[in-house]
């Protein structure tokens, strides 16, 4: 940790290898097909939900599916920072990346992946609000409120994302451009650094591990009093629904967090279980999320029939 490379500076990196993940060769185009299509239907998946929100008029007035709108906005987001990149892994062209570039994958990847973080945070204080407090939750959370805070969650995430980038590329580079990664995060790029990386190591513990880990930490909060909330409620059919809308939002939390965290938290790490954990929750997290929303979430498939049931008897008319 902290260890300072002895490389001349008379050398300055201006551009960076990725070696991508390890993979047999044989595999090259299995893999590069199934990047694809995950890709495909990661886009698919979340702009049918942003869609199906915006259209319904019983959703898009809701704090619940406008927060569910704009996750879904920045998933589309989030894998095209680093799906493509990932993809071109498995074919012939060339692996370099710009300096510059390497710096705007950083930024974006951070960015919007800790406005996710802070959305997860939101919804959870939504469904706590609904359930815990739903006399009160109309005046507490209306289209307003939410619109500010998340508004709040973009700008917070676009100063953590400046912080990161700008700690991690004004430190000299002057050796190795070989990126031992799949993408331009922290951790494989201040391997490369000329100085010492014992701030920068310190700030990602603390601005990336240990927000994570508190946001995770409100969110389990948030659902300790919502179960304790649920199982006050006397009927069945209503225990049953109240579990199931927050089940969906329980799953995506923890298949995002677990490995988020996993990796941040041990920034030093050289485990080659980290690529496939960042595999995980860069790539397919993207891709579950509409799943989970639409299968276990009876009001997104309601909206759903009612869009193409609307759209059959449209083409009927016609």
């Amino acid at each position: 940790m902290g260890k300072t490379r002895n490389t001349s500076l008379d050398t300055v990196v201006t551009e960076f290898i990725l070696l991508g993940l390890s993979h047999p060769p044989r595999l090259r185009t299995l893999l590069f097909l199934v990047f694809f299509i995950i890709y495909i239907l990661t886009q698919l998946g979340n702009l049918l939900i942003l869609l199906t929100v915006w259209a319904d008029p019983k959703l898009h007035t809701r704090p619940m599916y406008i927060l569910l709108g704009v996750l879904s906005f920045l998933d589309m987001w989030l894998s095209s920072v680093i799906v493509p990149r990932l993809i071109l892994d498995f074919t012939a062209a060339s692996k370099r990346i710009p300096f510059g570039g390497c710096a705007a994958q950083l930024y974006f990847f951070h960015f919007l992946g800790s406005t996710q973080c802070f959305l997860y945070t939101l919804m959870a204080y939504d469904r706590y609000l609904a359930i815990c407090q739903p006399l009160r939750y109309p005046t507490l959370m209306n289209g307003r409120l939410c619109t500010i805070l998340v508004a709040g969650a973009w700008v917070a995430g676009s100063i953590h994302g400046s912080i990161q980038a700008t700690l991690t590329f004004r430190l000299p580079y002057c050796g190795p451009n070989q990126v031992d990664y799949f993408i331009c995060d922290i951790p494989a790029i201040l391997r490369l650094a000329c100085a010492d990386t014992t701030i920068n190591e310190l700030v990602t513990f603390v601005d990336i591990g240990v927000v994570a880990a508190s946001c995770f930490t409100l969110i389990l909060l948030s659902y300790a009093n919502i179960v304790h909330a649920i199982l006050q409620i006397r009927t069945a059919d209503g225990r049953r629904r109240a579990f199931s809308t927050c089940g969906s939002h329980l799953t995506v939390v923890t298949v995002y967090y677990v490995p988020c965290i996993f990796i941040y938290l041990r920034a030093g790490s050289r485990s080659p279980l980290d690529g496939a954990v960042a595999v995980f929750y860069t790539v397919v997290t993207p891709l579950l999320n509409p799943l989970i929303y639409t299968l276990r979430n009876q009001e997104v498939k309601s909206a759903l029939k009612r869009i193409a049931a609307g759209r059959g008897a449209g083409s009927e008319d016609k």
